[in-house]
Formats: structure tokens, sequence, C-alpha cells
């Protein structure tokens, strides 16, 4: 009885199933990388796509109730006088218009107010309808004729970028609120109103 030759090619199969094995491992970790990456860039979109309605939603309401846009306006000063996330609703400071177009700027405050802060959505006992972080300032720019106005809402992005003021030095809304506001989102849109009270 003879013993059959070995065969010297025996496991090279298990060699290559283990190099594939490791090479599709390494495909699926940068596949999850991506998806990672997609995920933050969409999360970014929708809370820019978010910030832009609720700059619409204020410029709306200022220009429904004209007589007394300067209740609207609040300048912040360092960031320290905004709407929305750990702020409380600003009110009409001023004596303009009768008191029951003051008391509807109050209500359309509060109203944007609470839209800042996510209550429009609620997950248990959390509000979690708006942006992370989000606050909203309308400023009144009286150098020019007719007066500006400028409605900014700023928010906390996911990733570091580049601060707001060092492109447009009057994006101001809530400055100092996001750490070295590398991660402060603006978005503005100013508006002439002619002055009606004058």
């Amino acid at each position: 009885m003879g013993t059959a030759p070995m065969d010297k090619s025996r496991g090279f199969t298990l060699i290559e199933v283990l190099i594939s094995m490791l090479i599709m491992a390494i495909g699926l970790l940068g596949l999850a990388g991506m998806q990672a990456v997609a995920q933050r860039a969409e999360v970014e979109s929708y809370q820019r796509a978010q910030a832009l309605v609720l700059v619409q939603d204020m410029v709306d309401r200022v220009n429904a109730n004209r007589k007394v846009a300067g209740c609207y306006a609040f300048t912040p000063t360092a960031g320290s006088l905004y709407a929305g996330t750990g702020a409380t609703a600003p009110t009409c400071a001023g004596a303009f218009g009768t008191a029951q177009q003051r008391a509807q700027a109050d209500a359309d405050m509060l109203a944007w107010h609470n839209l800042l802060t996510g209550a429009a959505e609620a997950l248990g006992a959390n509000q979690v309808g708006a942006m992370v972080g989000a606050r909203g300032c309308v400023i009144l720019d009286t150098t020019v004729a007719p007066n500006v106005y400028r409605v900014q809402v700023a928010w906390q992005g996911m990733t570091p970028t580049v601060n707001p003021t060092s492109i447009d030095a009057k994006l101001t809304c809530a400055t100092g609120q996001y750490g070295t506001d590398l991660q402060r989102r603006v978005i503005s849109q100013s508006f002439p109103m002619a002055c009606l009270n004058c």
C-alpha cells in the first residue's frame, strides 16, 4: 500500500478567504465613516433650513405690525440680549402705537421665543423642535434712512468652522454663547422699515 502524495496547496484557499474578509472589513469601516460624515452634514443642513424659516417668520411678524416695529428691536450687547435658549422672551420697551399693537408685538416675540426653544415639537417633557442652542436677535440700525432691521438666528453647529463675525462684523447675535464661536452659525436678513411714528 502506497501513501498518497500530499497536496502542497492545502490551506491556500483559507488564506484567500481571510485576506478577502480583511479587505471587506476595511471597506465597511470606510463606509461607516462616510455615513457618519453624511449624517453630520444632513443635521447641519436641517438646522440651517430651520433657521431660515425662523428668520422669515420674525420678518413677517414685524411687517404685519409695522406701526410698532420698534417694539421688536432689541440690540444684543456682547451676545447678552436675545430670545431663545437660555433667555426669557423680550417684551416691548417703548411707547409705540396703541396698547393693542404693543400687546400683539409682545405676543409675536413670545411666540418666536417659543419657536427658538423648540416648543413646536416635544419628546416627552423635552422641547426638541428647534436647532441646537437656538437664539434670535432683532437689531435696529438707525444710522441709515429708512431704518434697517436685521433679524438674526444663531445656533450651535456640529463641527467647528469659522467665526461668523470674521465674515461679517454685523453677525453679532449670541456672540460668546458657543465657546470660541467657531461652532456658532448665524443666518441674517436685513430689511428697511420706514418710520411710521415720526
